[in-house]
């Protein structure tokens, strides 16, 4: 008896919003129609007793379907809170709670893509540690190999003990520029990468870097050719972040070709200058084209593992290009070679 009496009352307290304009149109309703039937005493009390106990029932009525309205609402913010297994269907809501609902929709949509996000970023997060302990494992045990190796004996052989050193060398060099990439890469993502734009002579930037590079481009009997639109034109960026750029996309050529020249070239390109690096190597096959600016996302594991490379260059490259305000792009077909392309404002 107590809960009901309870339950009653509380299905009126959701109604309680209603009481003063019932009120209101009771008092109104018996004045009119006491004026109208010339009511008595006794016949106004009556009808004033019948809209009472009408108002009531109808206020019970309307709080009993608030509160329902109200527990639903409680119910999805509950399950949106704590991610549960909810579709945007299931938030349905009366007429009269129709802005409620589409606000509790929102909410439920944003919710979904951040906890989407979350986990992609745990996995991306995973992905990288794994990477990364995979990555450094390689060029560790190597070296640990090496020099077990030559404190076993073969430090004393002469036949074996330079060649060993100067492999667990070429490992140390290979785990130091990993490391460095890491660097890079983790204050890129993180928003620590300082810029000191500048403008400068791009061919002659170009020609610079060229000549650092020849020497390698020469092991593997490639020319690196450069073609300039105008030799005296000037473009606007960090000097050691392009070089990055140049050296990893240079480098990439370099590393994925076994014959035709590596061509570097600029045009016109309006207000800016269009940068290419192009080679006639073994190039990238449509499927994986998407995913070649990926961190450690390698096309052809088995050629990455013989020819180097740390994984993260093009990652690098597309967020310092980004960075300039442009977007790297590749054109690539199995057998026939790649074009990578981004531009750079140019000096008017």
């Amino acid at each position: 008896m107590v809960s009901n009496h309870n339950n009653n009352v509380s299905e009126l307290s959701f109604a309680k919003i209603f009481f003063k304009h019932f009120i209101l149109i009771n008092l109104g309703l018996i004045v009119v129609l006491s004026f109208l039937f010339n009511l008595s005493i006794v016949e106004v009390f009556l009808l004033s007793c019948i809209l009472i106990i009408s108002s009531l029932i109808l206020l019970f009525l309307i709080g009993l379907n608030r509160r329902k309205s109200i527990e639903k609402i409680d119910s999805l913010i509950f399950a949106i809170k704590n991610g549960k297994q909810i579709s945007v269907e299931e938030i349905k809501l009366d007429s009269n709670f129709e802005l409620v609902e589409i606000n509790l929709k929102e909410m439920f949509i944003k919710n979904q893509e951040d906890i989407a996000n979350m986990k992609r970023l745990a996995q991306a997060r995973t992905d990288f540690l794994g990477n990364v302990s995979h990555e450094l494992r390689t060029p560790i045990f190597s070296i640990q190999g090496f020099l077990e190796t030559l404190l076993n004996g073969a430090i004393d052989d002469d036949k074996v003990n330079r060649r060993f050193i100067e492999k667990a060398m070429t490992h140390t060099k290979n785990l130091n520029v990993l490391l460095n990439d890491l660097i890079d890469i983790s204050m890129i993502e993180s928003g620590q990468m300082r810029m000191l734009p500048t403008y400068f002579n791009i061919s002659e930037f170009i020609n610079g870097i060229v000549e650092e590079l020849e020497s390698i481009a020469d092991d593997k009997h490639l020319k690196l050719e450069t073609k300039f639109y105008d030799k005296e034109v000037l473009v606007f960026g960090d000097k050691d972040k392009i070089k990055q750029v140049f050296v990893n996309l240079i480098s990439n050529a370099i590393r994925y070709s076994d014959d035709g020249p590596i061509i570097i070239e600029t045009k016109d390109n309006n207000s800016k200058v269009e940068i290419s690096v192009k080679d006639f190597g073994c190039g990238i096959s449509e499927m994986a084209l998407p995913r070649v600016f990926e961190r450690f996302y390698r096309v052809d594991k088995a050629r990455s593992k013989s020819v180097g490379g740390t994984g993260l260059g093009l990652a690098i490259v597309k967020h310092i290009t980004e960075a300039h305000g442009s977007k790297i792009e590749v054109k690539s077909k199995v057998g026939k070679g790649s074009t990578f392309t981004f531009n750079l404002r140019k000096k008017q």
